[in-house]
């Protein structure tokens, strides 16, 4: 695995060049790219302890930058897992029924800090559109066992912190910490990772 994350390495890099930010679609629904990022999203959720099949049978896209990042996952996959997307306009899923599954969120870029796009402004700052779609999950009846991202990052958390994501769920209000996976940290692929005006509904 470790030359395939090279590859696609290389690939992310260059589809970031300068940019503070990147939906990563040409790599994503590229033919090479999108073969080796579902395995390497594969390789490091298992590195966490997470195994497609066992530990997770879904995984949901966050944004849509992530849906065909969802994809490559589910055709790499030796074990028989299931996509969806969050539902960006009516709280919900579209996609399989995912009730009393377990399941990773997963997005294409995630940090902490606060890009607005029209189709990806989930972002780590206070983590509230995190909370927002735990709690859909929540409220369908799985368990959402880790967020996942291609390139990721928690800024000046170091160390052990920086591999979990604290979420409040709208269910019990309590807070909840998961496995923050991602395959490349922004703070090496991106060499113009600068602020951007912070997301309204943070």
């Amino acid at each position: 695995m470790g030359n395939e994350k090279e590859v696609l390495e290389k690939l992310v890099r260059a589809d970031i060049g300068t940019r503070p930010f990147s939906e990563l679609t040409s790599v994503s629904l590229s033919g090479l790219g999108a073969n080796l990022a579902g395995r390497v999203l594969l390789a490091e959720l298992e590195a966490r302890g997470l195994k497609a099949g066992k530990d997770y049978q879904a995984v949901g896209a966050l944004t849509q930058a992530a849906v065909p990042l969802v994809l490559s996952m589910v055709l790499a996959s030796t074990e028989p897992i299931d996509g969806f997307t969050i539902d960006f306009v009516y709280p919900g899923i579209k996609g399989k029924n995912i009730q009393g599954k377990k399941v990773v969120l997963l997005d294409a870029w995630l940090s902490e800090k606060s890009y607005i796009q029209t189709s990806s402004i989930i972002t780590l700052h206070k983590g509230n559109e995190l909370s927002l779609d735990y709690s859909v999950i929540e409220h369908l009846g799985a368990q959402a066992v880790a967020i996942a991202s291609l390139v990721g990052g928690t800024g000046a958390m170091t160390g052990e912190e920086s591999k979990y994501v604290e979420v409040v769920g709208a269910i019990d209000q309590e807070k909840h910490r998961l496995p923050f996976v991602y395959a490349y940290n922004v703070t090496e692929v991106s060499t113009s990772h600068v602020d951007s005006p912070h997301d309204p509904r943070a």
